[in-house]
């Protein structure tokens, strides 16, 4: 067999692997998944609550999380979107990476039951709660480009300033900085591979509740999404509630939802054993 068919008929097999894999994938994960939060449920009690804060649209805040805490984080409005970042504590060379998260679970798509990874295929946050699932794991964050003409205004905060202006502060650089997840961005894909935004899927009261499985440190900011239609767009803040969250069950779908995260916890888990 000459090099170039062997280089073809290893490049065929590979395909078929891979799409093998994505079919089993796509077969089971969806089926693990559990049913939206209701927008009404509370779920959080006074004595679990650690501290509360509104982001002001523009703004950013840095916090930390601990293994086992939790954040909700709510659109009171139904207009606003949240950007989030973050690393490891003890090593912030680990960090929050969005592509193996879509890569693993073989889905884009952000919703209760799914988890956020690292760049060390270890389980960042799980979204233990959620009411729409309408989450962008793909576009990234704003720009002074993007948010100038959102606002139209010469010059607006954004996103991508908030974030390096955080970094900063906690003695990181321009490379430290990962890709982020988006929520309240109802993005998706037409048929033709284009992104397009989903109005009908963002309501007032929208939130999502997110466990650190490890020790985080996690920059949030409130700013408007580059596809966000709405010109000018809507000057809405959104709400923070750091809280203790309950231990995870036995059954609980974030660590049971597939066999890739089940590999991905068992991972992280080590870090504390």
């Amino acid at each position: 067999m000459k090099p170039s068919q062997q280089k073809q008929t290893i490049a065929e097999a590979n395909r078929r692997r891979y799409e093998e894999l994505r079919a089993a994938g796509q077969e089971a994960t969806p089926k693990s998944l559990p049913k939206a939060t209701p927008r009404d449920s509370a779920g959080i009690t006074k004595d679990m609550i650690v501290r509360s804060e509104t982001v002001p649209a523009g703004w950013y805040t840095t916090l930390t999380l601990k293994r086992g805490e939790a954040l909700r984080i709510k659109d009171p409005s139904g207009a606003a979107s949240a950007a989030l970042i973050g690393w490891r504590q003890e090593d912030m060379s680990e960090r929050l990476n969005c592509a193996d998260t879509a890569k693993i679970q073989w889905t884009a798509t952000m919703a209760k039951g799914r988890v956020l990874l690292t760049d060390m295929g270890r389980v960042f946050l799980s979204l233990i709660e959620d009411t729409s699932g309408a989450h962008d794991l793909l576009m990234g964050a704003s720009t002074p480009a993007s948010t100038q003409a959102a606002y139209g205004v010469d010059y607006a905060r954004n996103s991508h300033e908030n974030f390096l202006a955080a970094a900063a502060k906690l003695g990181l650089g321009l490379g430290d900085i990962p890709g982020c997840i988006t929520f309240f961005a109802p993005v998706s894909l037409d048929k033709a591979g284009r992104f397009k935004w989903n109005k009908a899927r963002k309501k007032a009261g929208d939130f999502v509740d997110l466990r650190a499985e490890m020790n985080l440190v996690l920059v949030v900011s409130n700013c408007p999404h580059p596809l966000d239609p709405a010109r000018p767009a809507g000057a809405n803040a959104i709400e923070l509630v750091h809280y203790r969250a309950p231990a995870a069950s036995s059954d609980d779908p974030c660590r049971t939802g597939s066999a890739e995260a089940m590999r991905a916890f068992t991972f992280t888990d080590r870090l504390f054993a």
